[in-house]
């Protein structure tokens, strides 16, 4: 029964995906995938400070990571979409992802301006923030999250783009990317 099952999919994703590809012409809107960099700062080095005045607290961290989307116009300017990103960190943060909608426009010569809302996880290194390999943590939840909100840009080379993401994560964090992304 599994077999006939899987045949069955494997025999209809066959017929729909020429359908779907020559559908994506039709139907306005792009994806788009692509590697990002930048710094993430926590925010919380001065309610450590306060707490404990002359402690070594570093809670930012550079970032790596990844992301993927699709928009639709919804006008001859304006576009909607949705975007997927992962990130893993070096020092203060162990890694992020999460996921937000996007809404903007788009200016003659293809580059879209957008402000972003979604949400997206934290995992912190409390190690790292506090610069003491010695205390174990393993006890305490070093995960967290919260709405994000932000703006953007993407600036169009043919079917590449570069792009920059300001964000914060419940108005606490700083979030700085670059990126390089490809459409199709």
């Amino acid at each position: 029964m599994r077999k006939v099952a899987f045949t069955a999919v494997a025999l209809a994703a066959a017929v729909a995906f020429p359908t779907a590809v020559q559908a994506q012409d039709a139907v306005p809107g792009n994806g788009f995938v692509g590697v990002s960099a930048g710094y993430h700062d926590l925010g919380f080095s001065d309610e450590i400070d306060d707490v404990a005045p002359g402690a070594n607290v570093d809670d930012s961290s550079p970032i790596l990571g990844v992301f993927a989307g699709y928009d639709v116009p919804i006008g001859s300017n304006l576009f909607i979409g949705a975007e997927a990103n992962y990130s893993f960190g070096t020092d203060a943060l162990d890694g992020e992802y999460g996921a937000s909608a996007r809404l903007g426009f788009r200016v003659p010569g293809g580059t879209k301006v957008y402000a972003r809302a979604g949400y997206q996880e934290i995992n912190v290194d409390y190690n790292e923030i506090i610069n003491d390999d010695s205390i174990d943590f393993s006890g305490i939840d070093d995960t967290d999250g919260d709405y994000l909100v932000g703006l953007g840009i993407d600036i169009p080379f043919g079917k590449a783009f570069i792009r920059g993401n300001v964000d914060t994560i419940a108005f606490d964090t700083t979030r700085a990317t670059v990126g390089v992304g490809l459409r199709f």
